[in-house]
């Protein structure tokens, strides 16, 4: 789902990447995530799941670094990691 190429340090304890893998910019329409409205906890989030499972991943926030501004802040339970081909 993410690249290790997107991820950064947030400084908020969780990994933290500002794009997803193959996603054009903000627009992550085309990508395994989607993106729904999570107004627990008496907060405004925006959920992000996986497309095929449904699986929570974590979160995504609009004060993320350059060139997106976006932070995807993701459970690390939900992390992967593979060798790049």
């Amino acid at each position: 789902f993410f690249s290790s190429s997107a991820k950064f340090d947030s400084g908020s304890g969780w990994p933290s990447f500002y794009q997803v893998y193959g996603s054009n910019g903000r627009d992550d329409s085309q990508t395994n995530v989607t993106r729904t409205e999570d107004n627990s906890l008496d907060s405004m989030r925006i959920e992000i799941s996986c497309k095929q499972c449904g699986a929570h991943l974590g979160h995504v926030f609009e004060d993320g670094p350059k060139p997106t501004g976006l932070r995807y802040c993701v459970n690390s339970a939900s992390l992967s990691f593979r060798k790049s081909e």
